[in-house]
C-alpha cells in the first residue's frame, strides 16, 4: 500500500525521489508525467531511470511493487503517478467517471472550422452559413469518433436507439450516414440526398433518446463520441440530434422553395 502521507507534510522536504522506466527502446510515459508533476509542483525530484528489465524486477521485488513508477518522499513511499496526483491534492479521473469533456472539444472545435470557412467565403465569422457548417462539420467530427472502432459504437448504440434494436445491422450504417451527409451537408451538394439522410437518423436518435432518458429513466453512456463514451446519455445527446433534424429540414426548405 502507497504512504497515506498528506500533502501538508510536504512542506518539510520539497524533494521527492522517482523510480521510473527508461529503456533504450522504451519510455515509460507515466513516469515522465510523473517527473513533470513533481516538478511544477515545486519539488526537486532524484531521477533514477531504470534501464533494463533486471534492474526493473529488482526494484520491483525490492520494494513490493507490481509498477512502476515509483514516488518517495521524506522516505515515504507515496506510488504511482495518480497516487501522486491524489497526495499532491490533485483530481484523478475514474475510467468509468462520466465527463461532457468529448462533446464539449468537439462542438468547439466544430465552430471554430465553421468560422473559419465562413471567414474565407465571406470576410465575415458570423453569417447564416457559419451556422450551417457548425452543424454539419459535427455531424462529421461525431462521425468520425464512431468509426474509429464502429464494433464497439454499434454495441454501446443498440442499449438505447430503437431501430438498431430491432435492425442490428443500422448501428454499423449510422456513423457512415452521418459522416457522408455531414460532408455532402458542408459542401453545399446533393440536398435532395443528404437532408432526408440526416433527417432520418436524426428523429430516429432523438426519439431513441428521449425514451431512454425521459421516460424510461436509464442512467447509460451515450455513443454519440464512440464506444469507449463516457459521455452520459441526456441533453446533450438529443440536442445533437435535434440539430441535426433542424438542420435537415431547413435545407429541404431552402432545397424546395
Amino acid at each position: 500500500m502507497a504512504s497515506q502521507s498528506s500533502p501538508a507534510d510536504t512542506n518539510q522536504s520539497r524533494t521527492a525521489t522517482l523510480y521510473r522506466m527508461a529503456m533504450p527502446k522504451h519510455q515509460c510515459p507515466h513516469g515522465l508525467k510523473t517527473k513533470d508533476l513533481l516538478e511544477r509542483s515545486g519539488y526537486a525530484v532524484t531521477d533514477n531511470k531504470l534501464t533494463d528489465r533486471d534492474s526493473t524486477d529488482a526494484f520491483k521485488a525490492k520494494h513490493s511493487v507490481s509498477s512502476t513508477p515509483q514516488v518517495f518522499i521524506a522516505e515515504e513511499r507515496i506510488g504511482g503517478y495518480e497516487d501522486t496526483r491524489k497526495f499532491l491534492g490533485l483530481k484523478v479521473t475514474s475510467d468509468n467517471e462520466t465527463t461532457y469533456r468529448p462533446v464539449i472539444a468537439i462542438f468547439a472545435v466544430a465552430a471554430l472550422i465553421a468560422m473559419a470557412f465562413s471567414w474565407v467565403a465571406n470576410q465575415n465569422i458570423f453569417t447564416l452559413r457559419t451556422i450551417e457548417w457548425f452543424i454539419a462539420v459535427s455531424m462529421c467530427l461525431l462521425g468520425v469518433q464512431k468509426l474509429q472502432d464502429i464494433e464497439r459504437f454499434s454495441t454501446m448504440f443498440l442499449n438505447y436507439d430503437l431501430l438498431a434494436a430491432r435492425f442490428v445491422r443500422y448501428g454499423y450504417i449510422y456513423p457512415f450516414a452521418e459522416t457522408f451527409a455531414g460532408v455532402l451537408m458542408i459542401a453545399g451538394a446533393l440536398t435532395w440526398l443528404s437532408a432526408p439522410v440526416a433527417l432520418i437518423i436524426g428523429s430516429i436518435g432523438a426519439v431513441s433518446v428521449f425514451k431512454a432518458v425521459y421516460i424510461d429513466k436509464r442512467d447509460i453512456k451515450c455513443a454519440c463520441v464512440g464506444g469507449n463514451s463516457r459521455v452520459p446519455l441526456g441533453f446533450v445527446s438529443l440536442t445533437e440530434n435535434i440539430m441535426m433534424v433542424a438542420m435537415a429540414v431547413w435545407m429541404l426548405v431552402r432545397y424546395v422553395f
